[in-house]
């Protein structure tokens, strides 16, 4: 039995909506069907930093869920997903998913994707970090999730904001063993010493 192709993508309220925004673009190319989740305040943050609209990032996606929803299709563990990326994720939304306080769909989602032991990449976008977020972080990652802070590689060297967006959702979906061809890889280096 093969796998639906389907993945959960989850934007919450801290800075770096471009990534939720490639992420959907980038799975619609690959063919996945998107299911879209957006806490009150990625609205919030998405109208103080994105040139796009909610309108338009919504259209990215194949559905499009209210995070008020807690009966939509992606909150049971029964709707088979390759799982869950919540790009960027708030500190606040990391600390319900790691408490499993599920009063709304996007911790909801998360929450099942972990039960049902799927991926969950959680795209942190916070710094600095006090002890109370790395305690959630290290509850996340014991629980099977992924803590994946949008950190750009200069390795790639890239030439524009698209380029560092590019590679870092493109390591992303490597976690999904998706490859949309879109990450320089590594080559090594020349000459040793």
């Amino acid at each position: 039995m093969t796998r639906p192709r389907r993945m959960i993508v989850g934007i919450s309220g801290a800075s770096g909506v471009i990534y939720g925004k490639r992420i959907l673009e980038v799975l619609r190319d690959l063919e996945i069907e998107t299911h879209l989740i957006m806490s009150r305040a990625a609205c919030i943050t998405l109208a103080a930093e994105a040139d796009f609209t909610k309108q338009e990032l919504e259209a990215l996606a194949t559905t499009t869920h209210s995070n008020k929803d807690i009966g939509a299709v992606c909150s049971s563990g029964s709707y088979k997903t390759l799982g869950m990326i919540v790009a960027p994720c708030s500190v606040k939304t990391m600390a319900e998913i790691a408490t499993g306080t599920t009063d709304n769909l996007l911790s909801r989602a998360a929450d099942v994707v972990l039960k049902e032991r799927r991926r969950l990449v959680l795209m942190l976008r916070e710094t600095p970090l006090h002890l109370g977020h790395i305690r959630n972080m290290a509850q996340v990652t014991e629980m099977g999730g992924i803590i994946y802070p949008p950190v750009p590689a200069f390795y790639a060297k890239p030439k524009s904001l698209e380029e560092m967006v590019d590679h870092t959702v493109g390591r992303v979906l490597d976690l999904f063993d998706l490859d949309p061809g879109i990450v320089r890889r590594w080559e090594g280096t020349q000459g040793g010493e």
